[in-house]
């Protein structure tokens, strides 16, 4: 220490300073560059929880969105950032996730969440930053009737259609069954009070009768014990029993059914898209004769359909040696909307990319399914009209999208199928 005071010059010192100097501003440099690197967008799925055989394959979809974008130049030019955060299927985590995304990381846009309620907690959050928040999978109608209000700045989409459309397709198929009469058996969150709701008042114009409307079966999403909710709503017999679940709690659920002696008889099981799960026959497990309990039974999810759908499945399946799951085309599809809208927008703020996104997914425009084609057009100064891999993705004034929906069941062998597809009309 004392052979370095004498050794400090006065030379020294300038030439010292000087050289810190020119580190601090290159630093500073740094740090701007970093504020302005590109395009920041954020994953809000559930990698855990009840949702996490879902959010693991929507996950996967949104990075190999960002891959194939970064290999044909990025968005203006530079590489996208994708910052990923687990909302654990926990509207608390999921807020304090969001938080941190908008606050912290300052994205542009969030892809999420996953659960509906998980969304509500974000979204308020999402919008005070000027955030866009765009869902693959929250479907309850509360987002409609907030957005109507106003309640989201033009802030919030979903790549998914909502409930509202979904109670239509379970009240066509459930009279097209010849189900006069059904209760339902619900998860007590926004999910599962939506779905109830626009169930209940599309299938009583059919004719139906939704046993126990006044009153309906609700559980706590962290319940582990169901025996008398299905009790209650297997109660009097009814032509079917509407189970609104995840298939943590819902396989739960029909294994009770099961054990207490309810399935197999008169009364059907219909399932929503929150049980389309490729493992859901293995999860409730199967009876004293090894067949799979669940084998019969019937439900809804959206259709993907989407001009898109085989570039993405292609590519998915190629990557990761499996199918993707039942909202992975959505999440591929939320992805490409934001990265599509910010190079329309020739910027990576949240409030431009808001204001771009029907322009690039709405018609007019040239039809356009390869989302790096469609980067290119854009440079171009061309308008293009994004068909997605779940649909067409024509946002209406809420931010919803409008489909068709698929019939599927289990068959003996415990594999998923679709057997057919509802139209709803999408008022």
């Amino acid at each position: 220490m004392n052979h370095l005071n004498r050794t400090l010059t006065r030379s020294n010192l300038l030439g010292f300073a000087g050289a810190l100097t020119l580190l601090l501003l290159a630093a500073a440099c740094q740090n701007n560059a970093s504020s302005s690197s590109g395009l920041k967008i954020g994953t809000l799925l559930s990698i855990t929880g009840d949702l996490s055989q879902f959010g693991a394959s929507m996950q996967d979809s949104a990075n190999l969105l960002v891959k194939t974008v970064n290999s044909c130049d990025g968005v203006l030019g530079q590489p996208v950032q994708l910052i990923s955060e687990n909302d654990q299927t926990n509207p608390a985590a999921g807020a304090a996730a969001m938080t941190k995304l908008a606050e912290v990381n300052r994205v542009g846009g969030v892809i999420g969440a996953t659960g509906s309620s998980v969304s509500s907690a974000a979204v308020d959050i999402a919008v005070r930053n000027q955030v866009v928040q765009i869902s693959p999978s929250s479907t309850s109608p509360v987002f409609t009737e907030r957005a109507k209000k106003g309640d989201f700045k033009g802030f919030w989409f979903r790549t998914a259609p909502p409930d509202s459309f979904q109670g239509e397709a379970l009240a066509k198929l459930a009279r097209s069954r010849g189900f006069k009469s059904v209760s339902v058996l619900a998860i007590n969150n926004d999910y599962g009070r939506g779905l109830v709701n626009s169930f209940s008042s599309a299938f009583a114009p059919l004719g139906g009768k939704v046993l126990n409307q006044a009153k309906p079966t609700y559980y706590p999403p962290d319940a582990s014990s169901f025996e008398s909710e299905v009790a209650e709503a297997f109660r009097g017999n009814p032509d079917a029993v509407l189970l609104v679940a995840y298939p943590e709690t819902g396989s739960l659920i029909l294994k009770a059914a099961y054990q207490q002696g309810l399935l197999g008889k008169k009364t059907q099981v219909m399932l929503t898209d929150g049980m389309k799960d490729a493992k859901i026959a293995e999860l409730v497990g199967k009876n004293a004769q090894g067949g799979f309990i669940s084998a019969g039974m019937i439900g809804t999810s959206a259709s993907a359909g989407g001009g898109a759908l085989k570039q993405f499945s292609d590519r998915y399946t190629s990557t990761h040696k499996r199918q993707p799951t039942v909202y992975a085309p959505n999440t591929w599809d939320a992805a490409a909307v934001l990265v599509l809208a910010a190079e329309a927008a020739k910027s990576t703020s949240g409030a431009a990319i808001k204001d771009k996104i029907r322009a690039v997914a709405n018609p007019p425009g040239q039809n356009v399914s390869d989302v790096c084609q469609a980067l290119s057009l854009i440079r171009q100064g061309q308008e293009i009209n994004y068909q997605g891999a779940s649909g067409n993705l024509d946002f209406d004034s809420q931010g919803d999208v409008t489909g068709s929906y698929d019939v599927w069941t289990i068959d003996k062998s415990g594999q998923l199928k679709v057997i057919s597809t509802i139209s709803v009309r999408g008022s």
